[in-house]
């Protein structure tokens, strides 16, 4: 997904990196194989002897060889030695992939002797040679164990027999197998290297020895690519996680209330948690799986066939099923994973309903009806996970099972190759763990398998988030408001939900001065908090506009009227930290603690805090769960005060106040605010007895406007409320 790809760019160093270690480290994976079979073929079965032709050889050596070849060919043969100083015969350069044919002579005059000499061996009381099915007999080490001289000897009996060279010139027009006659050729080998002095015994343990520090390089340094690589992608899928989950947040932050309500509290929380988690483990994982597994997939496909070419069908055929394993799995498991998210982010609303509403639940005894919304929640939530289980969890004995047959069929077939004398052991050995290698390439394909499924329904989830568009913007152009005491107008003011088919809001229109005090009041439903949320731009209106000092409130950056506004919920918000920190939470406004204590005693809570041990650092648990109602109520009008905006907005802040501490909190409000524009949102009469302009919203719309004698007069609305809450002496 492309949207993703800008927050992996950061690491795009990192993860070339990591991929460059896993192309080295499945290289050494794939070369071990290949060393294993040389320490089984070339090490202990060929004497440590790669070569396939005698590098050094005796002029007895070479004139027993060359005495089994026609003419031609062993000239040819001698014009890949030269003579030294010391009478032995060294090869110029020779080697098999340069001179193919000098090697097939070489194997086929030692293939002709071996079938020759054998006949001899129990006639000169030797040591008795080996068969290979069909009764031809097959060279072994143990002819070579015999004296160089003793086999000279031997060939100077056979190359005085009278049909030799009708024979040589018959042999040499057959098609002999390769592979056997190879196996001839490299059996005598140590017979010739023996006669020329050389320790064959060293030269096997070199070798073994050789290949061996080899494979232990090669194992040393894949654990530390692998090491590395894990940390590679783990600071890369951890910063990737990090990365995406600040923009979801940051993206959340301008989110208007539409947004917020679009998603809901407990959905988000997941996808910036939940969510961002599971992208995180797919590419933690795909990282080292996506590049690793297909070199080891593929290379390990083209290094088994090269080994032995007769078991590759095996191969086809096991692939061929884990693929469509694979494919079956995915096509199960897809759709349930989609519900699967759904269902945490119901689980997840179930429970903080609960927790947040626990003493309302207790209070109603209602606990058996919670309990059984969230137990329903989980059995959904647990059925599905069951499922989603169980389908995965057949994927992996079925990857053992075909991994376990195709062993045995390698094995099975295999060992009947060897049999023929079409395969060496070392050859099987290093085909089983390439095949092996493939599967495990195929296991991890299959995790990934299993993981991208709920990392794509994830990855679309936030994708989701970020890609909503926010309602709510600062324009190019912005305006600012011009300085000074803030007057604030309603002009033709409409408002209407997403959606909706009616407004909420219909023709508000009305000026708020400063210095004066606004408030607002009608029956729940009214519009009242709807209205004041337009002043902050939470919503944007329809139709209309909201004017600060003249300026349209849209034209004006969202930070810098924000900055203007001292807002006061309607359900008071306190955050976990300190009660310095909850009011003096305008970071671009700091003020001392003297201004702090002057904030908290103009909203009635400095005898509370003073009276705490820790003072302005007493704890605040999350929620402010640690104070009561009306305690959080005046720690959040003293967060609004702190900074002294021009224009204060409380939302019904003053429900969980008692008389007393109400009439004393106006009182100094009045104060406080004195040069203020002031909106007050109330559901008492008694709390806006005194404003100087009171607004009555009845369905949406303004059904009466002005002071408090003025609406009894002339608003019936107003009158009805004010005489259902005040005694006849305050009405009058």
């Amino acid at each position: 997904m492309k949207i993703f790809l800008k927050y992996l760019k950061p690491f795009a160093l990192l993860v070339a990196l990591a991929m460059a270690l896993l192309v080295a480290q499945a290289a050494a994976d794939l070369a071990m194989p290949n060393l294993m079979s040389d320490i089984v073929n070339v090490g202990l079965q060929g004497g440590g002897i790669a070569e396939s032709v005698p590098k050094t050889l005796t002029p007895e050596g070479m004139a027993f060889l060359t005495s089994f070849m026609t003419l031609e060919d062993a000239d040819f043969f001698r014009r890949a030695y030269e003579g030294g100083g010391d009478g032995l015969y060294e090869a110029l350069e020779f080697n098999d992939t340069a001179d193919g044919r000098r090697a097939d002579i070489y194997n086929r005059t030692m293939f002709f002797f071996v079938q020759k000499a054998m006949g001899m061996i129990g006639q000169m009381g030797l040591p008795q040679g080996g068969q290979v099915s069909g009764g031809q007999t097959q060279g072994e080490p143990r002819l070579a164990d015999i004296e160089p001289a003793m086999v000279f000897q031997m060939g100077q009996m056979l190359v005085m027999a009278p049909n030799l060279r009708d024979e040589l010139r018959a042999f040499a027009a057959t098609d002999l197998d390769s592979q056997i006659a190879a196996q001839a050729g490299k059996a005598m080998i140590p017979l010739f290297y023996r006669d020329a002095g050389l320790d064959t015994v060293k030269i096997q343990r070199d070798y073994i020895y050789r290949t061996g520090a080899m494979m232990m390089l090669l194992t040393l340094g894949t654990a530390l690519s692998a090491v590395c690589v894990g940390l590679l992608s783990a600071r890369t899928a951890a910063g990737f996680s990090r990365n995406l989950r600040r923009a979801v947040f940051t993206k959340v932050q301008n989110f208007s209330k539409a947004e917020i309500d679009k998603f809901s509290i407990a959905s988000l929380i997941t996808r910036s948690t939940n969510d961002v988690q599971h992208v995180q483990m797919f590419i933690l994982m795909g990282i080292r799986m996506m590049v690793f597994a297909p070199i080891m997939g593929v290379g390990g496909t083209v290094m088994a066939i090269r080994k032995a070419l007769n078991l590759s069908w095996i191969l086809i055929v096991a692939l061929g099923l884990m693929i469509c394993a694979l494919i079956l799995v995915l096509i199960i498991v897809m759709p349930r994973f989609k519900v699967l998210q759904k269902l945490i982010d119901k689980l997840n609303l179930v429970s903080r309903e609960n927790l947040t509403g626990l003493m309302v639940v207790r209070a109603f005894g209602n606990e058996a009806h919670e309990e059984a919304r969230f137990e329903a929640a989980a059995h959904d939530l647990a059925k599905t996970e069951r499922f989603l289980n169980r389908s995965m969890a057949l994927l992996m004995p079925m990857m053992m099972l075909l991994m376990n047959g195709l062993s045995m069929m390698v094995v099975w077939f295999g060992g009947r190759a060897i049999e023929n004398a079409s395969l060496q052991i070392g050859d099987l050995m290093a085909f089983i763990q390439y095949a092996m290698n493939i599967v495990f390439s195929f296991v991890f394909v299959g995790m990934m398998f299993v993981m991208l499924p709920r990392a794509m329904v994830s990855a679309g989830r936030v994708r989701e988030v970020l890609e909503t568009d926010i309602t709510v913007n600062d324009l190019p152009e912005a305006k600012t408001i011009p300085a000074g005491p803030v007057r604030v107008e309603f002009r033709n003011v409409d408002f209407r939900y997403a959606g909706a088919e009616e407004d909420v809001l219909s023709d508000i229109s009305f000026i708020a001065k400063p210095g004066e005090t606004t408030a607002f009041i009608g029956a729940t439903g009214a519009g009242k908090s709807t209205l004041v949320n337009l002043i902050e731009r939470f919503y944007d209106v329809t139709g209309g506009g909201i004017l600060f000092n003249g300026v349209d409130i849209r034209d004006v950056p969202q930070a810098q009227l924000r900055a203007k506004i001292g807002f006061v919920p309607q359900s008071a918000v306190l955050f976990s930290g300190d009660i310095r920190s909850n009011v003096n939470y305008d970071e671009t406004h700091p003020i001392t603690d003297e201004a702090v204590f002057e904030a908290l005693k103009t909203a009635q809570a400095e005898d509370f805090v003073s009276e705490m041990e820790e003072g302005l650092e007493a704890h605040v648990a999350q929620g402010g769960v640690n104070f009561s109602g009306g305690q959080k109520q005046r720690l959040s009008i003293a967060r609004a005060l702190a900074p002294r905006p021009g224009v204060y907005i409380f939302d019904d802040s003053f429900s969980a106040l008692d008389y007393v501490t109400d009439h004393a909190l106006r009182r100094a409000l009045k104060q406080r605010t004195a040069d203020a524009t002031v909106f007050i949102v109330a559901q008492r009469v008694s709390t806006i007895l005194h404003a100087e302009q009171i607004v009555v919203l009845d369905e949406g719309k303004i059904v009466g406007m002005g002071t408090h004698r003025e609406l009894l007069q002339s608003c019936e609305v107003y009158r009805e409320i004010a005489e259902s809450q005040l005694n006849k002496e305050e009405l009058e």
